[in-house]
This record gives structure tokens, sequence and C-alpha cells, in this order.
């Protein structure tokens, strides 16, 4: 079914891949150096894909970056590093994240626990529990699987957004060309309010 192992982290596992993404992007913004994962949990080490969402705090919660990939071939603890510097640099969102914003980002972690091609999208999906990925003609997007929730999107208007984003037509997801994937995951956050770690 997939090439990702199944994996499912604890609470504890959760806080730690936010606070690796969070020492990652620090790391990289101040000291334009690579963080390395350490001693890493036992989970840290299956070959799972990652992504790092990086949204500003202030004023219209501004995305300030997002990458990843749901397919792992390196170890999770690896993976969740070069997502979060990813995310930081100007590759992402066109402008790289700045010393003075690092107090003002809210981070969150999606954990891939399993992948599936589908041919019936709209069936398939299921809003809450699958992220999104789009590929086709060289082109690619994905969209986490809390997005549609938060922002009260449908099934179809949910696919319409992960093609844009792909830059491809709206309604690409009916291509018989475009790849579609869906994606489950677990996705962990820091507080809005400077708190502990949610899982969504």
């Amino acid at each position: 079914m997939s090439e990702a192992q199944t994996i499912r982290l604890s609470y504890e596992d959760g806080a730690r891949a936010v606070e690796l993404a969070r020492e990652s992007v620090e790391s990289f913004v101040l000291h334009g150096q690579r963080e390395q994962p350490g001693s890493m949990r036992d989970a840290f080490y299956a070959r799972t894909g990652a992504f790092v969402r990086l949204q500003s705090t202030r004023g219209r919660r501004q995305l300030r970056g997002c990458a990843g990939a749901y397919r792992g071939k390196d170890q999770l603890g690896h993976a969740i590093v070069d997502a979060a510097i990813q995310a930081a640099s100007g590759d992402s969102c066109g402008s790289e994240v700045e010393p003075p914003e690092l107090p003002n980002l809210n981070i969150s972690v999606c954990i891939v626990n399993d992948h599936i091609l589908t041919n019936d999208p709209l069936t398939d999906l299921e809003l809450g529990t699958h992220g999104v990925a789009v590929d086709s003609g060289g082109q690619h997007g994905w969209l986490y699987p809390t997005i549609p929730v938060e922002n009260g999107w449908s099934k179809e208007e949910y696919l319409t957004r992960v093609c844009r984003k792909a830059r491809l037509s709206p309604f690409a997801w009916q291509d018989e060309e475009t790849m579609v994937t869906l994606f489950e995951g677990q996705v962990f956050r820091e507080r809005s309010d400077g708190g502990s770690v949610q899982e969504l």
C-alpha cells in the first residue's frame, strides 16, 4: 500500500518533533547551520515522510514556510530537520525567515503514517484525516490534513486548492494524467499562547 513505515508517535515524541523543528529553524536562521538530531528517540529512526509548516502569529497569520515530503527515505529525525530548514528558506514562500520573526512563529509538524495513490479522490478523501499531494507534468503541490477543517473547505475546494498550489489547473485533480496521493499523518503544533505542544 505504501512505502512509508507505518508509525504512531506518542505525545512525547510529537512534542520532541516540534521542538526539533524549532531548533532546526533557529539554527538555520541565526547561524546558517544544519541542526543535528542528536540522540534520537526510537520512533525517529523510522523511515517515513514529514512536513514542517511555519505560520506567523502576527496580523493575518501569514504562512511563512512549508516543506517536506510524504515519501520518506531518510530517518524521521533527519526528515524533520531538512523540512524545517527548507521551510525557513526563501525557496518555500518567497522570502527567507529573518531572526526578528522567530519569536512570532508558530511551528507545526506532520508525521506521515501512511499514503496511497487514488484514482477516485472525491470518494476516497476523508476531510480531517487525509493530506493531499498532486503531481502532474513536473508540477507538485500538497496540503496538510488539518487545513480543510481549519478553513471549512469541502472536498472539491480542498482538491482545487492543492492543484492551485501546484500551479496546475484548479480541476487538474480530475485529469487522468494527474497523480493524486492521499496521506495520513499526525499533526503536532505549538500552542498559540506559548504553552505546550498540542496534537491536532
